[in-house]
């Protein structure tokens, strides 16, 4: 199985490409875009492809596992309009235009394609716990907003690409997630706790 990664050299992208390699019988070959892990390259059912998401890309590939985002909250408030370096702009293209160039592949070659996703689509919620149907209650113009607006879009992207092309998707929305390779310093509660704890 030929199997995309983007974001495979991030935090959750790098545990995931482990976890594919190290059930390689059921591979032929890995590719992963961007990032900056040795580990896997040199391996013969490993590819790494240095692509910039929010560019197309046609390769031959029979699952999309779409991780790509920049995701720390501390870069959010960070000269968030700044061109062309913003983390606005580069969170609401990696998510939007990277999330349209993957459905736009998924289609293409007709596969399943999994959007890494966030509990920041529901913002601060009214409704505890939240249901995967509750809509939200988010403020879309908050310092922290572009991470949240483009998962959201992204999302609904998805599901247009479901019901227009058939595409088949799934949405994981990941949240709080912590252990080897995170980095500590990222603004994330998690990570904040455990920074806290070491010091």
């Amino acid at each position: 199985m030929r199997i995309l990664v983007t974001g495979g050299a991030g935090f959750i992208g790098s545990h995931l490409v482990d976890k594919l390699m190290a059930n390689v019988h059921q591979m032929k070959r890995m590719r992963y875009i961007s990032g900056q892990s040795q580990e896997w390259i040199g391996h013969p059912r490993f590819e790494l492809i240095r692509h910039d998401v929010t560019e197309p890309l046609l390769v031959e590939v029979d699952c999309i596992y779409h991780l790509a985002c920049p995701a720390s909250p501390i870069f959010y408030k960070y000269n968030p309009v700044k061109l062309p370096f913003s983390q606005t702009r580069l969170q609401l293209r990696q998510n939007v235009i990277g999330t349209l160039n993957m459905l736009g592949l998924a289609k293409w070659v007709g596969v399943r394609i999994l959007l890494t996703s966030t509990s920041e689509v529901y913002g601060d919620p009214l409704e505890h716990p939240q249901k995967e149907e509750y809509w939200g209650n988010v403020n879309p113009i908050g310092v922290r907003s572009c991470y949240d607006e483009g998962k959201r879009v992204a999302e609904t992207l998805m599901f247009d690409y479901h019901r227009q092309h058939d595409i088949e998707i799934q949405i994981a929305r990941i949240f709080n997630t912590y252990g080897p390779r995170m980095n500590i310093d990222d603004g994330h509660v998690v990570s904040y706790f455990v920074a806290q704890a070491l010091r």
